[in-house]
């Protein structure tokens, strides 16, 4: 059987907003109310892709609230989507693990797609090729190097397909600066910025300096964006960090949360080291509210024959409402409108294809038609295609811990940090 006629059964980790579109406060207040993953994979099982739905989240009780909100607000609005999952832990209770429980439910060869608190990625993907599913993880891929750098030689190992969820790379804009960039000589400067509104911080609050920061959750976009960008031309060599506080706490968030980190990353050409660039990478989670757009995002690159600028928050598309202001609302990220015959029409946003781009690998792996290695080199978030955008996250988290600059080092295509 071909992967253009085997679906693929499905394992969600995370029953969060990006999964369901719920957060702790309900219905998310995001751009993303009815979620991507969850839509996504019932959209591509009407397609013939997907099999089975398992999702798997720590709390039991969550999973009648998730149904009666899929069906509201997926079910009542689209046609064709069958939407039927089973949800583990079973019953009404409490299990931190029911991931482990979920992953042996599905059989050997599965898509697992993993959105949960960022320390929980290591062991939930390493799990999951363990038992021979095929792994797609968001970003960041794990919070260590030496992590991610585990996961790279486990796929390997097992012949799995290991993606990380970059979406960003698929963000049309995005794609076409990396192309272009790649004829604009050497590498000199690059400045970026990501944000989104405090109100952010109160769906985050369970995690938010206590399990991760704004970092890792933000600044992984732009940071994989330059990586992929100047890949196999330039590596960083040095990460030093530099945050601010007061905003987070002030919301009742763990003392330890910071709102906005910024990183400067030293970069070194590889085959000329007389030749270097500079890169300031910058996130928060303190933006303003009703600033109109959810997230604030744009890039400046800056290279020796010419430079590239992109602000994908304000893409010529505004909406005002007397209740709620101007909006300037993202379609090519997601589309949520149904088709001219009320089927759900997404397809083309870059956030559904970086999911179906992991699923049709994954599927074409399994059919034999292609061996996983054969998604390296190819532009795709791979897990060894996103080694150095970890290295720079965590060193910049030791920066911030140490209060010093962060080395890094390579000897062999293997990244360390001093």
């Amino acid at each position: 059987m071909t992967s253009q006629e085997a679906p693929i059964n499905v394992g969600l980790m995370g029953t969060g907003e990006y999964t369901t579109g719920i957060t702790p406060s309900g219905q998310s207040k995001s751009d993303k109310k009815i979620g991507v993953v969850g839509i996504t994979m019932f959209d591509l099982r009407r397609r013939g892709k997907v099999g089975d739905v398992i999702m798997a989240g720590t709390n039991g009780g969550k999973f009648p609230e998730i149904r009666e909100h899929f069906q509201k607000n997926i079910g009542d609005v689209y046609k064709g989507l069958d939407l039927t999952f089973r949800g583990f832990p079973e019953g009404n209770v409490r299990n931190g693990e029911a991931y482990k429980d979920a992953l042996r439910a599905l059989p050997k060869g599965s898509a697992v797609i993993i959105f949960t608190p960022d320390s929980t990625h290591f062991p939930i993907a390493s799990e999951a090729l363990n038992l021979g599913h095929h792994v797609m993880v968001t970003k960041p891929a794990t919070q260590k190097l030496e992590d991610h750098q585990a996961l790279v030689e486990l796929a390997e190992e097992k012949g799995l397909v290991c993606f990380v969820e970059h979406h960003k790379r698929f963000d049309p804009a995005y794609n076409d600066a990396r192309a272009r960039a790649q004829k604009l000589g050497d590498f000199n400067f690059y400045n970026s910025y990501m944000s989104q509104p405090k109100f952010q911080l109160e769906t985050f609050k369970s995690w938010a300096g206590i399990d991760s920061d704004i970092s890792y959750y933000l600044n992984s976009h732009h940071i994989d964006i330059h990586c992929w960008m100047v890949e196999g031309r330039y590596r960083p060599t040095k990460v030093t960090a530099s945050a601010t506080k007061g905003i987070a706490t002030s919301m009742g968030c763990d003392p330890r949360t910071e709102d906005t980190i910024t990183l400067l990353v030293d970069w070194v050409n590889i085959s000329d080291e007389t030749k270097r660039g500079t890169a300031v990478y910058t996130a928060s989670w303190a933006a303003p509210l009703k600033a109109g757009v959810h997230s604030e995002q744009r890039f400046h690159y800056m290279a020796s024959k010419g430079e590239v600028t992109v602000d994908q928050a304000h893409r010529g598309y505004s909406i005002v409402e007397d209740d709620i202001g101007k909006v300037d609302y993202n379609p090519f990220y997601v589309k949520y409108s149904p088709d001219e015959n009320g089927f759900f029409d997404g397809q083309r946003g870059y956030g559904y294809l970086s999911l179906e781009k992991f699923i049709d690998a994954a599927r074409a792996v399994n059919a034999g038609e292609k061996k996983a290695a054969d998604f390296d080199g190819k532009g795709l978030p791979t897990i060894k295609a996103t080694v150095l955008t970890t290295a720079i996250l965590n060193a910049g988290r030791i920066s911030l811990d140490e209060q010093r600059s962060v080395e890094i080092t390579e000897n062999g295509g293997k990244y360390k940090l001093k």
